[in-house]
């Protein structure tokens, strides 16, 4: 058997390492016969072990049945007959979305293990259909409810390049997997910037697409803020991707319809004519948030001077858009105490104290506040619409500043309590509904990734995969690789965490 080549800049391990290769390289090599789901699955499952005492990335390795999936895999490429168009590829799954056969926690002391757990989320039953192998559930904080992740139940996530600083979150967990070579795809949700986050700290890409595009079910309380996204290696496997997870599902009232074509095959094409408007700084953020930092500012330029040497018509500008962080809390806020409601006294007691507060703060809201944010968010999306119309892309630095001190939601001194005060780029396009996708496009002096936000107009997440496509092949996401995590130099699995199966 030969040695596979990797094909994935900034992924760790050595040539010939399995878990350095994308999902698309995976299934070239089964079909050529290169290596076996068993023997990838295998390599993911040794690198997750040794990866998890540092970052903390996982509530459970899933050694046993993932070992099975891989090897009921093997036998049918031995076959010629996969399943589907991931068969046999290692995938993780966020702890929010449902996977059967195993609790899904969700960060909180709140949920019971208990079964049945006998449903899937309808992302993760495209991914079984077609034969994905699931390795790992990922850590998310309580709910999903903040930009960093740690939580009560399950302790905090490192930074894959640094696990005394944050993964970013509420997608943490997966950001830190893919990162550090535990499975090349993983399912995270994005309510706020929630995929993008984490991709941005960690040197990773992540797509937000479109509102409805991935169908959701149970439906999130935080309702239509909330998006199902892929993580991955590259826009490539992004692609590959949402051409499963984009499947139709019964359950979800407010999925979109079936996509025209195949994202692989929108893929090509270049960024040659688009029309590329860049704004350093998204006017209209909150007075407190910060500017972005020097070295992200710079990094974000050149990529989008890259953009411009490979034929894209940049023109910097803003759209806009208003102060909406407070509109953006009513929403978040009432969904917060909306999935907590049941609670009585000794329940809330073991939750997260900030999402504590901020339940109590969306408790306090009216129908008529409620209804006042949907009114800004509508604005919002109509400015947009016309905004695009004029431009295809949107640009702007994902964040504005690298990863911060682990244990904390906002960066040490900050003037803003909530994580929102420090994602002024993020939480706006899930007001709007609008597919928007993170690229890395450099690191910090401190060797800490920078990311590159690039937003399409609602349904573009074809346009949005394009181009950052474009940006992977002409070398923009070539940052240095995670070094090696030592064991016990950061997250750990914190108090209370449930340790990996079998560990």
């Amino acid at each position: 058997m030969s040695s596979p080549t990797a094909d994935a800049p900034g992924t760790p391990g050595a040539p010939g390492d399995l878990t350095r290769l994308t999902a698309a390289r995976l299934v070239e090599g089964y079909a050529a016969r290169e290596f076996t789901p068993v023997e990838v699955v295998r390599a993911v499952l040794e690198r997750s072990e040794e990866i998890q005492p540092a970052v903390n990335a996982f509530v459970r390795i899933e050694a046993e049945a993932a070992l099975r999936q891989a090897g009921e895999s093997a036998e049918r490429w031995r076959r010629g007959e996969p399943a589907g168009l991931l068969d046999g590829v290692p995938v993780t799954v966020k702890d929010i979305l449902l996977l059967r056969g195993g609790p899904t926690l969700r960060g909180s002391w709140t949920v019971s293990a208990d079964g049945p757990w006998d449903e899937d989320a309808p992302s993760v039953a495209r991914l079984r259909e077609h034969g994905a192998v699931f390795t790992a559930r990922t850590t998310t904080p309580e709910f999903g409810w903040k930009g960093v992740t740690d939580s009560p139940r399950h302790g905090a996530t490192g930074n894959p390049y640094d696990p005394a600083r944050t993964a970013g979150g509420s997608s943490g967990g997966s950001a830190a997997a893919v990162a550090l070579g535990a499975g090349p795809l993983s399912l995270g949700t994005d309510g706020g910037g929630s995929v993008r986050i984490p991709a941005s700290f960690c040197g990773i890409f992540a797509l937000k697409p479109t509102y409805g595009r991935v169908p959701l079910y149970p439906a999130s309380a935080y309702g239509t803020l909330a998006h199902v996204g892929p993580m991955t290696r590259d826009a490539r496997d992004a692609a590959l991707l949402m051409d499963v997870i984009t499947g139709p599902d019964p359950r979800d009232w407010s999925q979109l319809g079936p996509v025209p074509g195949s994202f692989r095959d929108g893929l090509r094409g270049g960024v040659a004519g688009l029309r590329v408007a860049y704004s350093p700084d998204l006017g209209g953020r909150p007075e407190d948030a910060p500017e972005p930092a020097p070295e992200v500012a710079k990094a974000v330029r050149r990529a989008v001077e890259v953009l411009a040497e490979l034929g894209a018509e940049v023109e910097e500008a803003d759209p806009g858009l208003p102060d909406a962080v407070e509109s953006f809390h009513t929403l978040w806020f009432s969904g917060a105490a909306r999935v907590t409601q049941h609670l009585d006294a000794e329940g809330r007691a073991l939750l997260d104290p900030g999402l504590r507060e901020a339940c109590e703060q969306g408790a306090s809201r009216s129908a008529l506040d409620y209804l006042a944010a949907v009114d800004v968010r509508m604005a919002m999306g109509r400015l947009m619409g016309v905004f695009h119309t004029r431009y295809d892309l949107l640009v702007t630095p994902t964040l504005p500043l690298t990863a911060f001190e682990l244990g904390h939601e906002v960066p040490p001194g900050a003037p803003y309590r909530r994580w929102t005060g420090w994602t002024p780029y993020t939480h706006p396009f899930n007001m709007t509904q609008q597919p928007a996708a993170s690229v890395p496009c450099g690191t910090d002096g401190a060797g800490l990734p920078v990311g590159v936000q690039l937003v399409g107009a609602r349904h573009a997440d074809a346009l949005v995969l394009r181009a950052a496509h474009a940006l992977y092949e002409a070398g923009v996401a070539d940052i240095p690789p995670p070094p090696a995590p030592a064991a016990g130099a950061g997250a750990g699995a914190g108090p209370g965490a449930v340790r990996p199966a079998g560990s």
